[in-house]
């Protein structure tokens, strides 16, 4: 081997070079690769954890999320505001909007169900309303990280979708339907249900189970806050 020839480092083939990653200011940008369809279901806990991970995440690279939750709109062992609101407030690009009923619909925790229906089927409106506003947008462009989501986003999650068809609130098909809406550079999340969504299989591009080998709920652990609110 001449002088000038030098062996590589496998290190520095990685995307970094090498380089540890450092934080860095986040500017508006656009994604090159989203798109997908993503459902996350299963008996374990992280599904929504997972999901807003990867939000927060998108966020960081200056891509405009927006969360919408159904299906949580409190228990008594949960306080009024969730450790998640705050931080997403205080970080641009990502924002969210709950649509919950208190209480779990079909649990004895003094909930009204027609209530929780209500508010599912409001949330199918509103999940609509932004699949028609990112349509309407240019997602291959950087958004502006402070707008509202009507003005279009690169991510949408919806967060307990797949629990509130799973329970009847809204049906099946109706979760299609959004599938079907979704613009092709949009990043759909769906999450939720303890049941398989089989009826997703052939329409997602992910689909997750997130299942559970040991829960502290069912040695009577209630909702801690930090880790589950």
């Amino acid at each position: 081997m001449s002088d000038d020839q030098s062996i590589e480092s496998p290190i520095e083939n990685t995307p970094g070079g090498g380089q540890t990653p450092k934080a860095a200011p986040i500017e508006p940008d656009a994604p090159e690769e989203f798109g997908l369809v993503q459902a996350w279901w299963g008996d374990g806990k992280g599904k929504t954890t997972a999901t807003l991970g990867m939000g927060v995440r998108a966020a960081g690279h200056g891509y405009r999320v927006h969360l919408l939750q159904f299906m949580k709109g409190g228990a008594s062992s949960v306080d009024a505001v969730r450790g998640e609101y705050n931080t997403i407030d205080a970080l641009p690009g990502i924002s969210y909007e709950n649509l919950g009923h208190y209480g779990w619909h079909g649990m004895a925790d003094g909930s009204d169900d027609e209530g929780h229906e209500a508010e599912a089927q409001a949330g199918l409106e509103r999940a609509r309303e932004l699949l028609e506003a990112a349509d309407t947008a240019d997602l291959t462009a950087p958004l502006d990280l402070d707008g509202p989501p009507e003005d279009g986003v690169h991510m949408l999650i919806l967060d307990e979708v797949l629990y509130a068809a799973d329970r009847g609130l809204i049906e099946e098909n109706d979760v299609l339907e959004l599938i079907e809406e979704k613009p092709d550079n949009l990043e759909l999340v769906l999450s939720g249900s303890h049941e398989k969504p089989a009826y997703l299989e052939d329409h997602v591009d992910l689909l997750t189970n997130v299942r559970k080998d040991r829960h502290p709920i069912d040695h009577g652990q209630r909702a801690r806050q930090g880790t589950e609110f």
